[in-house]
């Protein structure tokens, strides 16, 4: 047990095993995971045998990254990375923070925003729609967290380019990445939050994405 850390140590205090951590970013560390991690974890057989430090694995992934040429591009692969590796998205953020904190915040992140329904993934944060009124407290029992910090946008205005409704979601997800990254807050504490009560731009209402 000695060689067995923190994060592993919470998925078996949760009884997670396996590809459910794997599929977990808060919990996977790719082929980060130690000798004794992956016998714990039962993640034999599911990772490539060597195990890899954390600086290998963001040298690995910035080898493939700054082979991107479109900012677009490297904005999705950052958060591809975010999705599926949380710790070292930070180590990565925090390490070269000067590289990655206009592909993360401004400006890229307003083309992103443009793009969101293109570049959609998976769900970060929480949504609240105008059909949830009267229920805001109930649906915030849903965040499986305690937040410490909310950023909540109702994508109205979005770095001047006007109302983006839903699509504005990536101005409080990238600026709580921030605030992990420069502040040191903790990720599990950051909720972003989307008031989604529609958009009165006409390319958006016509947008089927």
């Amino acid at each position: 047990m000695s060689n067995i850390g923190a994060t592993a140590r919470s998925a078996m205090t949760r009884g997670l095993r396996g590809l459910d951590v794997l599929r977990d970013p808060i919990l996977n560390h790719g082929t980060g995971f130690t000798e004794e991690e992956r016998e714990a974890l039962g993640l034999r057989g599911l990772l490539p045998p060597h195990v890899h430090t954390q600086t290998e694995q963001a040298e690995r992934f910035l080898l493939s990254f700054r082979k991107l040429t479109d900012p677009l591009d490297k904005f999705v692969a950052l958060n591809a990375l975010h999705d599926r590796n949380e710790s070292l998205f930070f180590r990565i953020l925090c390490d070269h923070i000067d590289e990655m904190q206009p592909l993360v915040y401004t400006p890229v992140v307003g083309l992103a925003c443009q793009e969101f329904g293109r570049i959609f993934q998976r769900p970060r944060g929480m949504f609240i729609g105008i059909n949830d009124r009267g229920r805001i407290a109930q649906i915030l029992r849903n965040w499986p967290y305690q937040a410490g910090i909310i950023v909540v946008t109702d994508g109205e205005r979005i770095l001047g380019l006007g109302d983006l409704g839903a699509n504005g979601m990536g101005i409080p997800v990238g600026k709580l990445s921030l605030y992990t990254a420069c502040a040191g807050v903790h990720p599990a504490q950051c909720l972003p939050i989307m008031l989604d009560v529609g958009t009165n731009t006409q390319s958006l209402l016509d947008d089927p994405l």
